[in-house]
Order: C-alpha cells, then sequence, then structure tokens
C-alpha cells in the first residue's frame, strides 16, 4: 500500500480493493455499483481525503465563487456594498472572495488578470483611479467583470456609477439654502475619480448660487479621519471667516467636525458640517452628520446581479456594456441644520442637478 504524502485515488483504489477508474467514477459522482460506492467512500473517510476544489473548478469549468476587490475594507462604504454583493452571491448560490487592493493600481490590474487562473467565476472591481493600464486590462480580461465606478465609453465592460458631481452640488445647495456664503471644501486626492467629480460639483454649485470660488478655501488631502482633521484645522488658521465646511466623504467630515470641537465652535451654530457617503459613521456622528447618500448598498446589489446575469449570457449571444447610475439623495442632520431630525432619520431632499 502506498505511504507518506496527501492521500490520492491511487492509495483510496489500494485501501478499497478497487480500480482507479472506478475510484474516479465513485468521487467524480459518477456512479458505481452500490458495493463499490460504499468502499471507496469509506476508504476515502478513513484515509481523510480531501477533493482539490481547484482541479474540480478547473475541469467543471465554474468555481461557484465571486472576487470583490476593493481600495480600503475598512471603509464604510465598502462594508455597506459587501453585504449587499453577498447576499445575492449567496442567494445564487457563490461565495464570495474579498480583496483588498489598496488603492494600488499594479494591484487592481493583477486581480483583473487573475480571472485567468479560474480560481473565480468573476469579479468586482472598486478602483478610485483609472489609468491606461486599468482600460487595458479591463479590455482583455480573462472573465466577467463589473466596476463600480467611472469607466471610459469604449471599455468593454458594466459598471455601476454614483453622480457624485450632482450630489456634490446637492450638499452645496443645502449649505447655502441655510444662509451660509463662505463654504470650504475639504477634498480627497485629486488625481482620482471621486476627487474629480466632488470638486465638480462643489465650483459648479457655487456658480449657480453666485458665490465666487476662493481657491484658498479649498484643501486636498487623503480620504481618512485624521486627514479630514489636518485639513480643516489649517483652513481655519487661513480662513478664520468660514461658515461651512463640505467634505468629499464621511470620514473627512468626521475629522473637519473634530477640529472645530478642538477650538470650541459649535456645529452648526458657528459652522455647519456635510460629507458625502451617508455612511454609517454619519449617523454615530454628534451632532449627527448632514451627507449624501450616494447609494452604496443599491450600487453593490446592481453590480452583483450585473455580474451573474454576464455569468448566464451564452457564448453566441454578445451583450455590449452596460452602464447604470445611483441617483444621489442629501440627508439632512444636526451637523448643518439645529432643528433638523434626530440622528436615524431621513429628511431628504431629492437630487437636482448643478
Amino acid at each position: 500500500m502506498s505511504t507518506g504524502g496527501p492521500p490520492t485515488i491511487v492509495s483510496i483504489a489500494e485501501r478499497a480493493g478497487v480500480s482507479i477508474a472506478s475510484v474516479s467514477r465513485v468521487l467524480n459522482g459518477l456512479g458505481g455499483r452500490p458495493e463499490t460506492e460504499d468502499r471507496v467512500r469509506r476508504a476515502a473517510a478513513e484515509l481523510g481525503y480531501v477533493p482539490n476544489a481547484v482541479a474540480r473548478s478547473l475541469k467543471g469549468g465554474h468555481t461557484r465563487q465571486l472576487t470583490f476587490a476593493v481600495p480600503d475594507i475598512g471603509n464604510p462604504v465598502y462594508v455597506a456594498m459587501v453585504r449587499e454583493i453577498q447576499a445575492v452571491a449567496k442567494a445564487a448560490g457563490y461565495r464570495l472572495l474579498l480583496h483588498s487592493t489598496g488603492a494600488d493600481v499594479a494591484e487592481e490590474i493583477g486581480v483583473v488578470r487573475s480571472l485567468a487562473d479560474r480560481t473565480s467565476d468573476g469579479l468586482v472591481l472598486v478602483p478610485i483611479r483609472i489609468t491606461p493600464g486599468h482600460t487595458a486590462a479591463l479590455t482583455a480580461a480573462p472573465g466577467p467583470v463589473v466596476v463600480i465606478g467611472s469607466l471610459p465609453d469604449d471599455v468593454p465592460v458594466d459598471a455601476v456609477q454614483a453622480d457624485s458631481v450632482t450630489g456634490a452640488a446637492l450638499a452645496v445647495h443645502h449649505l447655502v439654502g441655510t444662509g451660509r456664503r463662505r463654504i470650504a471644501f475639504v477634498n480627497g486626492p485629486v488625481d482620482t475619480v471621486p476627487g474629480r467629480n466632488r470638486a465638480r460639483g462643489y465650483r459648479g454649485a457655487l456658480a449657480a448660487c453666485g458665490i465666487p470660488y476662493d481657491p484658498g478655501l479649498v484643501a486636498a488631502t487623503d480620504f481618512g479621519v485624521r486627514a479630514g482633521a489636518r485639513a480643516a484645522a489649517r483652513l481655519l488658521d487661513e480662513r478664520p471667516g468660514l461658515d461651512a465646511v463640505f467634505c468629499a466623504n464621511d470620514q473627512l467630515a468626521i475629522g473637519a467636525a473634530q477640529a472645530l470641537h478642538a477650538r470650541g465652535w459649535r456645529i452648526p451654530e458657528d459652522a455647519a458640517v456635510a460629507g458625502m457617503d451617508d455612511s454609517d459613521l454619519a449617523v454615530a456622528a454628534w451632532p449627527p452628520l448632514t451627507s449624501v447618500d450616494l447609494g452604496a448598498g443599491e450600487r453593490g446589489r446592481r453590480a452583483a446581479r450585473m455580474l451573474l446575469e454576464r455569468l448566464g449570457q451564452k457564448d453566441g449571444d454578445p451583450v455590449p456594456a452596460r452602464r447604470t447610475t445611483a441617483t444621489p439623495r442629501l440627508v439632512v442632520r444636526g451637523s448643518t441644520s439645529p432643528g433638523a431630525a434626530p440622528a436615524g432619520s431621513d429628511e431628504q431632499e431629492g437630487a437636482r442637478s448643478a
């Protein structure tokens, strides 16, 4: 009898006293005589045999696994997305693999190319930058991909987008409507898609309201709480007359609120604060944070469904790349309006064009 190493169909055949072909048929679900099946399964259990899932997926052509690749698994926005993607995947009989890319371009491109390894049937990718390397990899992707984010029209990949331009404009219009005129803007990196689009919405809304753009009221930093606090502190030093801070995400807004609290400023009496994403952080903040809901969960759900539709598509029935956009909503809370509804309730303004 063979000894050493993990159990194989050879060692199982020796233990069961049957042919290798019989073992192969039983383990691959092709059946056999009841007595043979019983001997093979008993021998496999005694030897601790575990089927090689990767090898079986290569043979069968599918893994029943999907991959979700995000820049930062700690960001509440991506947590909201993964909840919805997981629910859709599970209902369809798929497992979900989570991959944190750190927003590294090479890592994101590598995840797309890794579909050739056939350890996953499809990919939902969230890049915050789109480079020529991205477009080349996505165009030549060896398996189905859905991007949550904006893509050039000539990239033949499905995408679910957020309307950050309109969303940022909603927040600025709201702040102006509460009497603010010196509205600072704390943005994320301007070389990212969210950073560019949210800056466009901010400037467009100011222009629509007849308020001159002041570059001294704008700061760009990383998308994080500490970065937001540092950026807001600099703005307060340089523009002590500001009366509102609009931030490109809720993490930045929480940081900005911390900077205001540290100086004894009252929110919203001395300065209002608004964010974007309407994440769990917005409700947990004090005062509760006014924020733009960009439909993170909805985008995740749409992306998962689009990916499953691609996986169910027949090879001879090609469907052009699809684009869909989630509609933003402004959720007003106490950080901009003292009389706003308490945390957990939604007083919402519908989307409007900047």
